[in-house]
């Protein structure tokens, strides 16, 4: 249903200015970090409504044809930004999200547009952008078009996986996530789907364990840190699925093998 499906609000723009500290961990440590916060957080009441505690993400992830984004992402480009199309849902009655989601130095800055699902190609493709020019929904659209443009960018993979996400009770803009069975398939189609043939799982070793907050970074989670001994990665979960992707011979071109570490 619907109302149990995340991140549908009455505003149709979002914008967020966060630092984000990822972390590979085992599936038993996630059990271990989830009993640990349990005082200080609460499930997120998409979190709540669903029978496993868990929903599922899919993102459409574009980029130009020699992978320029996810390069820069896998050699740790301080200053790079990501364009996707996301959903929660394969209900074509729940909306799809525009996101440019960009790194300056540490700081996250995570611009998000609602749409319709079936205006996903005309918007990819120009078609209809003026009509909704004349609010912020229209102004991020218009924007992830011009990144669009600079780059010929279009269609190149999906991402799909399962998040258990947890917010402050103090703070709610503070969440903590757990992202499970991470696949993804290559494509060249302006559509966004949890369904469908192609699907590949690529292990990851574990689960990933990502920290987000604004200003304030709690206490406890520096002795969180430190009790389970935590180590942080860069854990995008775009250039690792596109590098293991090009490694398996599923898309072009192929991203020089020796050059990144996943």
């Amino acid at each position: 249903m619907i109302k149990n499906t995340p991140a549908i609000t009455t505003a149709d723009h979002t914008v967020q200015r966060r630092y984000e500290i990822k972390y590979l961990v085992s599936e038993a440590r996630a059990v271990a970090v989830m009993q640990f916060i349990r005082p200080y957080v609460r499930p997120d009441r998409y979190c709540k409504v669903q029978p496993k505690g868990a929903y599922p993400i899919v993102s459409l992830y574009l980029d130009s044809k020699d992978l320029r984004l996810c390069q820069e992402s896998l050699t740790g480009k301080k200053n790079r930004f990501k364009l996707r199309i996301r959903s929660y849902t394969d209900d074509p009655d729940y909306p799809r999200f525009f996101e440019i989601k960009r790194r300056i130095n540490t700081v996250i800055v995570k611009d998000r547009a609602m749409v319709v699902h079936h205006e996903i190609p005309g918007l990819l493709s120009g078609i209809g952008l003026l009509a909704k020019n004349k609010d912020r929904n229209g102004e991020t659209l218009a924007q992830f078009q011009l990144y669009r443009n600079s780059l010929i960018a279009g269609p190149v993979l999906l991402v799909r996986y399962q998040r258990q996400a947890f917010e402050g009770i103090a703070d709610r803009r503070l969440r903590v996530t757990f992202d499970r069975d991470l696949c993804c398939k290559t494509t060249s189609v302006a559509e966004v789907g949890l369904d469908g043939q192609g699907w590949q799982r690529y292990g990851i070793g574990g689960v990933i364990l990502e920290i987000k907050f604004t200003d304030h970074y709690p206490v406890w989670l520096g002795r969180m840190v430190k009790y389970f001994d935590l180590q942080q990665q860069s854990l995008s979960k775009y250039a690792r699925s596109a590098k293991k992707a090009c490694l398996s011979g599923f898309c072009a071109p192929e991203i020089p093998v020796r050059t990144y570490r996943l």
